[in-house]
Order: C-alpha cells, then sequence, then structure tokens
C-alpha cells in the first residue's frame, strides 16, 4: 500500500493540512489502484530554524485558498450584485460563457444581458467538486436556481452546472449550463 510522505516548515493550520492530505490521498487513489483505507499520507513538520534551503532559512509560503472556497465567494457576491467584491476574483483575461453561446468579459454585460431574463436568481448548491491538473484547478457547481421571471412569476428547481477554471487563485474562466430554456415563459403575442 502506497505511504506518501511530506515534509513542511511548521506553522501551517490544521485546516490547510487536512486539505493537502486529502488532495494526495486523492491523485495516489486516482493513480494507482489502491483501495482508500491502504492510503498512507504523513505530513511531517519542521522548525523554521531547521530548514534552510541554499543557504538561507526560509518560512513557509501562505496556503492557497481553496478553489471551491473561492468560486463560491464570488458566485455569493456575484448574486448580491457586489461586483466589485466579484471582480476582486478574477484573473486578467476572465471569461464567461453561458447557455447559447453568450460570452461576457465583464460582469456589468452578464448583468446586462441577464435583465430580460430574469429579475433575479438565486443558486441552491446540490454538490461542488473540485479536481486539480496541471493546467490548474476546476470546480464544478451543480445544483438548481429558483427565483423571478420578468413579469414577476416564480421559478424554482431549474437545473444548473457551473464549470470554473482557475489560474493562480483566481477565476480565468466559467461555463454555465442550465435548463432555464426549457422554463422559460413564451413571449407575450403581440
Amino acid at each position: 500500500m502506497p505511504v506518501i510522505r511530506v515534509t513542511l516548515i511548521e506553522g501551517y493550520e490544521d485546516a490547510t493540512l487536512q486539505r493537502l492530505a486529502a488532495r494526495l490521498t486523492d491523485a495516489v487513489g486516482a493513480t494507482i489502484a489502491a483501495p482508500l483505507d491502504g492510503i498512507t499520507v504523513a505530513i511531517e513538520e519542521v522548525r523554521p530554524a531547521g530548514y534552510m534551503r541554499g543557504r538561507r532559512p526560509r518560512t513557509p509560503g501562505a496556503p492557497a485558498a481553496g478553489p471551491a472556497e473561492t468560486v463560491r465567494a464570488f458566485l455569493d457576491a456575484v448574486q448580491a450584485r457586489d461586483l466589485d467584491a466579484a471582480r476582486a476574483w478574477l484573473a486578467d483575461g476572465f471569461v464567461m460563457t453561458f447557455p447559447g453561446g453568450h460570452r461576457f468579459t465583464a460582469l456589468e454585460e452578464l448583468v446586462a444581458w441577464s435583465r430580460s431574463r430574469y429579475r433575479f436568481v438565486r443558486k441552491s448548491y446540490e454538490r461542488i467538486e473540485e479536481s486539480v491538473g496541471a493546467a490548474g484547478p476546476v470546480v464544478f457547481c451543480q445544483g438548481t436556481l429558483a427565483g423571478e421571471w420578468p413579469d414577476g412569476t416564480p421559478f424554482d428547481g431549474i437545473r444548473f452546472i457551473d464549470r470554473f477554471a482557475l489560474v493562480d487563485g483566481r477565476l480565468a474562466e466559467q461555463q454555465v449550463w442550465n435548463d432555464m430554456a426549457e422554463h422559460r415563459p413564451a413571449p407575450a403575442a403581440a
């Protein structure tokens, strides 16, 4: 059974160590046909005074925000229409693609486009999944939408999936799939 040993400079919070151990376990499980309870991860810490590289003492690097937490912070800010807070999570060149191939590079474009589609929308999350590859983390959010159509009629239970690609801890791309078009009321006859 695989045993993974990692040495870090002392100073990381338990949550960071546990996230690292879980990701290493997942990586091994996805690469080697080993049962989950047969994969061991041991993280050992050394005091900063006992660690040197290039004849210079080092300090621990800052833990990265979890990709799922970054996505949720962004989505919560967009839902609250706090576009300044949402923008803080975006990488240069961020692009959003919505159903029908509608592409936006600015949050204001998305808000303007959505005005003719609904008054507001709220997301309920059933699942948020992370994967990490050579290009960086990817986060999938799955759940349902609820809100009001432009005429004030409520809707709920509309399925959605969002896929986010992150680069250097920032959102680089969002792809959106949902069944909104299947539930949208037909335009009023003229």
